[in-house]
């Protein structure tokens, strides 16, 4: 009879599970815990050590962001401290004598006390008209022939012409004016030894080119300027950086494709965005704003599409350079966008500036479109600046182009 044990685990130590706290020695139980406190805050700390040296290492070898971050600071800091400013310093204006008694001789005079105005001298109006629609002047004193007798009878005149492009320099221009005939006034009255000037001279101000002083007429013209630069350098310096970065660029360089015709394709697409924008921008200067357009619409077409050009062809630059999108937007907004909109005279008056930041501002070619797109907004066509400001930006296209296709060359060295 075949019998069956069965076998009992033994209540001792040897058959107990190997998971029963009695058989795991404190040493073990030690090791299984989890760390305490103090350990938990020494892995942070070493981890923390070293994502920051990572990153650090990251930051040096991206020296475009390090430019960023340390040198346009310091160029923001002198430039807005040192070299831009609201002050209208120097200003010409012409004073056109046509008294020469001694009494119309001293109130001229005094316009150029101090360093606020600088006055040129002319004998008759019209010579002085031409030099104030040419913009070489920025106002017109007028000191009438009777002006010795009519101040004797007490109701003597001073005529002033305003450039009225700049309302802001006009406006400025008139308080000075204004305050140099109040000294003058007021130092007569000390002669005499009188407390308070006598009434007597009447200033007749009249505003060339924005009759109604209105600062949206010397706005919106800037603003074609900033929208054309925004959409020109900014959008386009992406297209041969991003080409790059995925790889597609390369398999052209075994085509029959030549860099100029890249070029060219690139920018025809841009071009017809950019017309598109140029007739909004005009659109809504002249119903929206009521801005007047006194130049003829052919020649404010031609030299935006000209300056609209130049701009394509600084962001194509640009993106061929860099090879990098994040780096040719950078570089785009830094070189494109911000100098327009700081260093053209959109603001300021480039006349207030120290002579370095003129001469930068000077080889920016948004300073000479903006110039011109104002003048021939406000003033008409002006033939000498409009000669003058295309054949500027037509070099621009030129070198341009030529350095947009260097660029562009057969080779995959970076």
């Amino acid at each position: 009879m075949l019998s069956l044990s069965l076998s009992l685990p033994r209540i001792n130590d040897e058959y107990l599970p190997m998971s029963s706290p009695s058989l795991i020695s404190d040493a073990e139980r030690h090791a299984h815990e989890l760390p305490d406190d103090k350990a938990a805050n020494d892995h942070f700390i070493r981890r923390l050590i070293a994502l920051i040296r990572k990153e650090s290492r990251q930051m040096w070898r991206d020296k475009s962001n390090l430019l960023v971050g340390l040198v346009l600071p310091v160029i923001l800091i002198l430039l807005f401290g040192y070299g831009l400013s609201f002050d209208v310093k120097h200003a010409p204006i012409g004073v056109v004598l046509e008294d020469a008694s001694p009494t119309a001789r001293e109130v001229a005079a005094g316009f150029g006390a101090g360093d606020a105005l600088a006055p040129q001298w002319f004998t008759d109006l019209p010579a002085a008209e031409r030099e104030m629609r040419a913009g070489r002047i920025d106002g017109i004193v007028r000191i009438p022939g009777d002006f010795s007798e009519r101040l004797a009878a007490g109701d003597a005149r001073i005529q002033l012409l305003l450039n009225g492009v700049d309302t802001n320099t006009a406006s400025t221009l008139e308080s000075y004016v204004s305050g140099s005939l109040a000294m003058w006034a007021q130092h007569r009255a000390d002669l005499a030894g009188t407390i308070r000037p006598t009434a007597g001279v009447e200033l007749i101000q009249r505003m060339w080119f924005n009759e109604a002083g209105i600062s949206t007429w010397y706005l919106v013209p800037g603003l074609v300027v900033l929208v054309l630069t925004l959409i020109g350098a900014f959008l386009t310096s992406l297209l041969i950086a991003r080409e790059w970065e995925r790889g597609t660029l390369e398999s052209l360089f075994v085509t029959p494709v030549r860099p100029l015709e890249l070029v060219l394709a690139k920018l025809a697409p841009w071009l017809v965005v950019g017309f598109i924008d140029l007739i909004f921008c005009l659109l809504a200067a002249r119903f929206i704003f009521e801005v007047p357009i006194r130049g003829s619409l052919p020649i404010v077409m031609m030299v935006s599409m000209l300056y609209l050009l130049v701009s394509l062809l600084m962001g194509l630059w640009i993106s061929g350079a860099t090879r990098s999108q994040f780096q040719a937007s950078q570089v785009a907004l830094l070189t494109s966008f911000m100098p327009a909109l700081m260093l053209s005279g959109f603001v300021f008056d480039l006349r207030n500036m120290p002579m370095v930041v003129q001469v930068i501002s000077h080889l920016l070619p948004a300073t000479h479109f903006m110039g011109l797109i104002k003048t021939l907004f406000l003033a008409g066509d002006h033939w000498p600046g409009i000669v003058q400001g295309c054949a500027v930006l037509s070099l621009y296209v030129a070198l341009l182009l030529w350095a947009t296709c260097r660029t562009l060359k057969k080779t995959l060295d970076a």
